[in-house]
């Protein structure tokens, strides 16, 4: 049997011992590629080259509860027994679901090194479920998540406007309750929502009071034929099939009851939701990463230019190492990080880890970017050609701004981490002041 390319797998996949994997994830991990490679894999150049995944690949997932690993662990084991949904590819049960599954999950949804073709399908588990679970009310718990957590129907994120990206607080969608109370009238556009444009609802931020983070809410919106709302399909430089949507609401109403939680703690609800998602981004840009250095890694070995392989060139070799120095480092710090996630409860975690999630996004997207760069520059002309040997490479590229933006963009993300490491540090600083007034310690 071949050996595995150098970068091409993290190291427990090329038999180097690892202290955070059970043998619970090591049958996941064997299950889980076998599924992913048959239905998204193997065909996922294909379809990004068309523009689509056709929409029974979400159906054949949703039909083996292949999404249900896109929600944050652990898993909502008292909605999924009442759906039926017992286990995952019937090797791991739901109520036995931890992080390491979830991570494991992604890293596998992007082992073609592509972003689009899973996040077509994974986007609305991952980031738009969620709200409803955590903070939805019964009722609309209710009505809403049987058709949702089965694949029935779709759900997107819907929080970025066409003036506002990283700096949620600046919505501008309004949501205005009707004299009578019963419904609100919701009024503003959403730009660049992925999934946006097959889906049944989103899950939306909107201001149904004054200006700033005290006057955002989350409702559950109505999208798909529904009154008052246009929605048509972005081009964008890569991520070509996940749907990227642009949604204009022109009065559309909306049943007070589709308010998830309360008026007023949308942002809120938005922060807490945003550490999952820039946590499955970090793992999935990171695995981009490693396919594209390790074709280029393949492609070196065998190549010739001056009268020996590319790999036999010190210039050559010393733009892998030191892409691949970053690579895997920052693996380690993403098994670290989600093996932490396993340890501590959802609050202190939020705490512990707020910031350093938005820091490992953004450190995921500047290895990525390296690690592309690498791959295209020694394909060579391959590299900048849309078909042949080096097309994995080009496309790969093609996705840096789409990890780099998206989730918050890399300089916000900076600044965040050390802002909350430093509200982390005060808080725990004053936290052992003597008390004033008191002998005590």
């Amino acid at each position: 049997m071949k050996p595995p390319t150098p970068f091409s797998d993290p190291p427990a996949l090329c038999g180097l011992p690892s202290p955070y994997y059970t043998p619970s994830h090591v049958a996941w991990r064997k299950a889980c590629r076998s599924f992913i490679d048959q239905n998204l894999t193997v065909h996922a150049m294909d379809w990004e080259r068309e523009g689509a995944v056709p929409e029974h690949v979400f159906h054949t997932f949703a039909a083996s509860n292949m999404l249900v690993p896109s929600l944050p662990a652990p898993l909502p084991v008292g909605w999924l027994k009442r759906l039926g949904i017992h286990h995952v590819l019937n090797t791991v049960k739901v109520e036995d679901w931890d992080y390491i599954h979830t991570a494991i999950y992604t890293d596998e949804m992007t082992r073609s090194g592509l972003q689009g073709p899973a996040a077509s399908l994974t986007t609305g588990f991952s980031y738009a479920i969620p709200p409803i679970l955590k903070f939805g009310s019964q009722q609309l718990q209710e009505r809403s998540l049987p058709d949702l957590l089965l694949g029935k129907k779709r759900v997107c994120i819907a929080i970025t406007e066409p003036n506002t990206g990283s700096d949620v607080a600046g919505v501008q969608t309004t949501a205005t309750k009707t004299p009578d109370g019963k419904h609100y009238m919701v009024n503003g556009t959403k730009k660049w929502i992925t999934n946006g444009i097959w889906s049944s609802y989103a899950t939306m931020a909107v201001r149904t009071s004054g200006p700033g983070p005290s006057g955002l809410s989350l409702l559950l919106v109505p999208l798909l034929n529904y009154p008052g709302v246009s929605m048509r399909k972005i081009k964008v430089a890569g991520h070509l099939t996940s749907g990227t949507t642009f949604i204009e609401l022109d009065e559309v109403k909306v049943p007070v009851e589709n308010l998830i939680g309360q008026e007023g703690q949308g942002m809120k609800y938005i922060m807490t939701n945003f550490n999952h998602e820039r946590l499955t981004l970090a793992i999935a840009v990171t695995r981009q990463a490693r396919v594209a250095l390790a074709a280029a890694f393949d492609y070196c070995l065998q190549r010739e230019a001056f009268g020996k392989t590319l790999m036999e060139q010190p210039v050559v070799r010393h733009r892998l190492a030191k892409a691949g120095a970053l690579l895997e480092s920052q693996w380690a710090w993403i098994e670290q990080f989600v093996y932490q996630m396993t340890k501590l409860g959802k609050l202190e975690a939020d705490v512990e880890l707020g910031g350093l999630t938005a820091l490992a996004k953004a450190q995921a997207g500047i290895v990525l970017d390296e690690c592309a760069r690498c791959a295209v520059l020694l394909f060579g002309g391959n590299g900048f050609t849309t078909s042949g040997r080096g097309e994995i490479a080009e496309r790969i590229y093609r996705d840096v701004p789409g990890a780099r933006i998206p989730g918050g963009s890399e300089d916000v993300m900076l600044d965040l981490a050390v802002r909350q490491l430093v509200k982390n540090y005060q808080n725990k600083t004053k936290a052992l002041e003597r008390p004033q007034g008191s002998s005590k310690l």
